[in-house]
């Protein structure tokens, strides 16, 4: 009797392989990220609408501050123009007043370097002036 020693042939080997190639191709892809359940859309939504509700606080805060801070210059022009009027040789009307964050700069004419020196003074008394740049020019009348 004669003994075989049974060994795959090269086909069974060739699909053993392939089986264990397929195998591990399958186990290298990513699977698909699961569909949010509705609890967590519902929450993300609520977290946009958080953080765009922010934003427009912020964005309405800002122009409230804005507009605050323009009103608050046109109260202060208004305060140095009339201030300037109580001066004699002074000219209220002749005189510009340009307020940018309480902030006053004074242009125009005067008619000599003491009036020049008072606008300052009076401008600078003016309730919320917080520095002032004076550039009137001395104007001799004739």
């Amino acid at each position: 009797m004669s003994q075989h020693t049974h060994f795959p042939g090269r086909t069974a080997l060739a699909v053993w392989a392939i089986a264990a190639l397929t195998s591990l191709g399958a186990c290298a892809q990513t699977a698909p990220a699961p569909t949010p359940t509705v609890g967590q859309r519902v929450d993300s939504a609520i977290e946009k609408s958080k953080e765009v509700a922010t934003d427009v606080k912020d964005n309405a805060v800002n122009a409230v501050n804005t507009v605050s801070a323009k009103s608050s210059d046109a109260v202060i022009t208004a305060r140095v123009k009339g201030t300037l009027a109580t001066d004699s040789e002074l000219s209220a009307r002749a005189i510009n007043v340009d307020t940018t964050n309480a902030v006053v700069s004074l242009y125009g004419p005067a008619p000599n370097a003491e009036a020049i020196q008072r606008a300052t003074t009076l401008t600078k008394a003016v309730t919320g002036v917080v520095d002032v740049k004076n550039h009137l020019t001395l104007v001799k009348k004739p």
